[in-house]
């Protein structure tokens, strides 16, 4: 009852238009997610439930970015399992760390033999395109190969720990794509992950479940994962060597969310640091539909983390958007009845699916000057009364511009659109609100910017 009704008071907060920050993506299903903080940037890698999935369908990888921490880029795929020639299927929770300029991507997938693997793609940018330097599986030890989480420790020595319901680790070689030594296992006992609750099962004695995550602060080492039973919450244990032994020191986030699975991931960016997990708050959304949420990490004097409960998200980005630069259409804060899609001829772009289905962008400072013309490329199928409207501060707020949207006759043609909207100067949340009679997918949206 307690699970349904978090669930239902998670549901509530995104019903109100435009006040909610979490779910951080609402245009797919997003889960697993892995931050990355690089070069004054988040980089959130993130697994991909399927529209209406009923088991955990799953084919690619999506990349997000952010640098104020609400609104955020979406990427769009930049990796799949089709990619390594030995797979066979799914494409679950990965992670990506960069090491000397390159970026190595850590991916649990089904072999062609129907065995879970560890994958490793490598890649020039944070970006992509990711390949598959080995040919083959980096890791083929168990069937409990899954959910990897790569940490590079300050000496400069990478660990690899992956596992379900057992928690492995090796040491990586300093190419990244191979390991030494032999592999480990992180002793499922009681004082290192606590007792589990509920019916015994000599398999899974502890709350130890999967989807390990690493992060060091004062010299101690955090061992953040899901924990079980089902539905899962997120427990952690801490050690002052990586090695071990481990300590079990309780929960940080209880069973939420309308998902029975959870998974962590921790990072500091700009002072302050940041918890991201998944649960099933959208529309649709379950433990197969799932979405990366994420909340501000904080601490007792003791280093114990303080236990987070399941918000409506960051209150208040820590820095403004710049309007009179190409701002992608898929940076978003919040949506609704929007999708993101992605093509050869444009990238990712976003398509409203309905009359009144919007946008909203947070914190974009126009300063004092203040803009005079809009800028966007697009296009629509429909012919005839297809409109943006640009409003500031709320969705029935303050009308600067209208943008008539021409025929373009599909995703694959757009037109760039030039309008003049009202002076305006100052910080304001900008919503772009998507009007047309159509039953279905209004109108097709690139790009956008404003000038003087």
């Amino acid at each position: 009852m307690y699970f349904k009704k978090i669930s239902f008071l998670i549901l509530c907060i995104l019903s109100v238009a435009g006040s909610a920050q979490n779910p951080i993506v609402q245009t797919n299903y997003t889960a697993d997610p892995a931050p990355m903080v690089y070069n004054g940037k988040v980089y959130l890698y993130t697994s991909h439930d399927e529209d209406e999935s009923t088991w955990f369908t799953m084919n690619d990888w999506k990349l997000y970015t952010t640098e104020d921490m609400v609104n955020w880029t979406d990427h769009g795929a930049v990796l799949s399992y089709k990619n390594f020639s030995w797979a066979k299927m799914n494409a679950w929770a990965a992670q990506c760390a960069e090491r000397n300029g390159r970026f190595y991507i850590y991916v649990p997938i089904t072999n062609k033999e129907g065995q879970g693997s560890i994958g490793v793609a490598v890649a020039d940018s944070p970006y992509g395109p990711f390949i598959d330097p080995l040919g083959k599986p980096l890791i083929r030890n168990s069937n409990a190969d899954i959910d990897p989480t790569v940490f590079i420790d300050d000496d400069g020595q990478a660990y690899l720990f992956w596992g379900n319901p057992e928690c492995y680790f090796v040491k990586l070689n300093e190419d990244m794509i191979s390991y030494s030594g032999e592999i480990k296992t992180v002793p499922n006992t009681i004082e290192s992950f606590g007792k589990r609750l509920g019916k015994e099962d000599p398999k899974r004695p502890t709350t130890y479940e999967e989807g390990s995550w690493i992060y060091k602060r004062n010299n101690w080492y955090y061992l953040i994962f899901a924990a079980g039973p089902i539905p899962e919450h997120i427990g952690y244990s801490v050690s002052k060597s990586l090695a071990g032994p481990w300590k079990y020191q309780g929960i940080v986030m209880p069973t939420q969310g309308g998902s029975f699975t959870n998974h962590p991931g921790v990072i500091d960016f700009k002072g302050k640091t940041y918890f991201f997990y998944h649960n099933g708050a959208l529309p649709g959304g379950g433990g197969f539909t799932r979405s990366v949420a994420v909340e501000e990490l904080t601490f007792q004097p003791d280093g114990k983390i303080k236990e987070l409960t399941m918000t409506e998200g960051i209150k208040k980005g820590i820095s403004v958007l710049n309007p009179y630069i190409k701002t992608e259409a898929e940076t978003i804060a919040w949506s609704k009845d929007v999708k993101a899609m992605q093509n050869e001829q444009v990238g990712v772009f976003i398509t409203a699916l309905k009359n009144d289905a919007f946008t909203k962008v947070r914190d974009v400072d126009f300063r004092k000057e203040g803009p005079s013309t809009f800028t966007a490329r697009l296009g629509t199928t429909h012919n005839g009364n297809v409109t943006m409207e640009i409003r500031l501060d709320s969705l029935d707020g303050e009308l600067i511009g209208t943008v008539e949207v021409p025929m373009t006759g599909g995703n694959d043609r757009w037109a760039l659109v030039k309008s003049n909207v009202k002076k305006v100067s100052g910080i304001h949340d900008i919503y772009f609100v998507f009007k047309g009679k159509a039953s279905s997918q209004i109108l097709y949206f690139d790009y956008w910017l404003f000038s003087r």
